[in-house]
């Protein structure tokens, strides 16, 4: 076990595979899933037909004169820690969120969501606090909650577990996929809500050894101009106020960005080469968009109040947080270098916090960082 020094921190360095969790095992493991699948049967042409979509971020499908997007994708360990404190107000929206925000990365318009809760026994009052919850994600969203499924599975699941699946569209022909990725293509980062849902299992093992109390006021400064604290009691917030805030859905401004841009903007949509959303594997998502184009990130976005105390606390690594965490970037754009400042600016008018973070490279197929020691050379 790592011990605590006297003010808190680690004597040791912590990481995500020691929290449980190995991103290059889980890589080798969806290749070999990926490699045992056998074409679809469905036949080139017909709706249902598969289309050939690099980077994995949402799956297209032929119907007629459109494509349609799926995702799928559930909230992981964040739900261990609402469960402890009782607060899922805030969990239907991560659920959400960690789907529709795949199928932005496509070109897509997220128009229906259905869900999977699975329990080991049925409790009214949490179903009604998912049940909440899931209705303000459609709101933020704007999808209709289609369905969904309320499985009670004692001996197989312990405790509450939520996932759903999204459905989106778009015209043919017009798929964001990277492939007109080029070098001087500028990317513009949107700025985090916090945590997101990614990174739990080590987060929950940091606040363990630490000794912090989710309870208590957060030993950090909570508030952050780019993102409000979802709070459930007056006065400061609490350590588990800002760990559960809510992921950030993009649909607002990107959804209204693809329809500009398919309209009467001043930029075209071919000008929007590429999408990335930032979650597991934190910025090596970047290097899914090309399989050998680079990514520089020279002008970062500020890193959240959380995200440092957390690498301080556990004494996590520059890369390791890099890996795990969005660090305050939850999504980016690689837009033409013509139409960039256009897009920055439409961007700017909607939300708080958004900048050019960098450019894409032909210097190989990597991501580099300002941050020292921050480099990926793969997913």
């Amino acid at each position: 076990m790592k011990r605590v020094a006297v003010d808190g921190s680690m004597s040791e360095p912590m990481d995500y595979a020691s929290a449980g969790v190995d991103i290059d095992l889980e890589g080798s493991a969806v290749a070999s899933l990926i490699g045992a699948l056998t074409t679809s049967v469905r036949p080139p042409g017909t709706p249902g037909a598969p289309v050939d979509l690099p980077g994995g971020f949402g799956g297209l499908i032929e119907f007629g004169e459109n494509l349609l997007a799926l995702a799928t994708d559930g909230v992981g360990s964040k739900l261990q820690i609402a469960t402890s404190l009782k607060q899922w107000g805030g969990v239907g929206i991560d659920c959400m969120a960690m789907n529709v925000n795949d199928l932005l990365c496509v070109g897509a318009e997220p128009i229906a969501f259905v869900d999977y809760v699975a329990v080991p026994k049925p409790d009214p009052a949490v179903h009604a606090a998912l049940g909440a919850s899931l209705a303000e994600a459609c709101r933020q969203a704007r999808v209709t909650l289609a369905g969904g499924e309320t499985a009670s599975l004692p001996g197989i699941v312990t405790e509450l577990d939520l996932s759903g699946t999204a459905l989106g569209w778009l015209p043919k022909g017009e798929a964001i996929t990277g492939e007109h990725l080029a070098e001087g293509d500028v990317l513009i980062g949107l700025p985090s809500s916090g945590i997101h849902s990614n990174g739990y299992s080590l987060v929950r093992r940091i606040v363990e050894h630490s000794g912090a109390d989710y309870t208590q006021p957060a030993p950090f400064e909570a508030t952050h101009p780019h993102r409000d604290v979802v709070q459930w009691q007056e006065g400061v917030p609490t350590l588990g106020e800002v760990v559960l805030n809510p992921t950030r859905i993009y649909c607002d401004p990107v959804v209204d960005l693809l329809q500009a841009a398919r309209g009467d903007a001043s930029f075209d949509i071919a000008a929007i080469h590429g999408i990335c959303h930032i979650t597991g594997g934190g910025l090596s998502n970047l290097l899914r968009l090309h399989p050998t184009l680079g990514w520089n990130i020279d002008t970062p976005l500020p890193v959240l109040p959380e995200f440092v105390w957390l690498q301080q606390t556990g004494g996590v690594e520059n890369r390791e947080m890099y890996r795990t965490f969005n660090m305050g970037m939850g999504m980016v754009l690689a837009v033409e270098s013509e139409a960039a400042p256009a897009v920055l600016a439409w961007l700017q008018d909607r939300m708080t916090g958004v900048a050019m973070v960098g450019h894409v490279t032909d210097e190989g197929h990597g991501v580099k960082h300002a941050v020292e020691g921050v480099e990926f050379s793969h997913y």
